[in-house]
């Protein structure tokens, strides 16, 4: 199993989206190395949903229901989409100020390359943001 961190702009596709339809595609990514992380994704991999540009926190946990394919946007083969289901959205949402404040995340994707929508965490990063939820 692979932990992931996924970025979306709220006014683009929120959480509460996600949850009303009950699954969410990403889409539009243009970055070389984000494609890369969709596609080396796999079914069931755990992911955690990040409003990025407003908000700029985490609103909850997903999986990976369809790996990399054609991302509807372009016809240019070469970026990719990934379809995820909701699984659990936090009761409290995990803000980039309690990731940026807990040492042990000093080095993920979020903090040291802001820009890039779709990251790979480890599992203790994956477990450690979960843990955040109860501060």
């Amino acid at each position: 199993m692979n932990y992931w961190l996924v970025k979306f702009a709220p006014f683009r596709y929120s959480w509460q989206k996600i949850l009303l339809h009950g699954k969410f595609e990403i889409y539009s990514v243009r970055n070389p190395q984000a494609r890369n992380n969709l596609k080396a994704m796999q079914l069931n991999d755990e992911v955690l949903f990040y409003h990025s540009q407003e908000g700029n926190s985490i609103m909850g946990k997903m999986k990976v229901i369809v790996t990399a394919h054609q991302d509807p946007t372009t016809d240019d083969p070469k970026w990719l989409s990934v379809t995820f289901e909701p699984v659990e959205t936090f009761e409290k949402a995990i803000t980039l100020s309690q990731i940026k404040e807990t040492p042990e995340l000093a080095n993920i994707g979020l903090v040291k390359q802001p820009r890039l929508a779709v990251m790979p965490l480890t599992k203790d990063e994956f477990e450690i943001i979960n843990s955040l939820t109860t501060d």
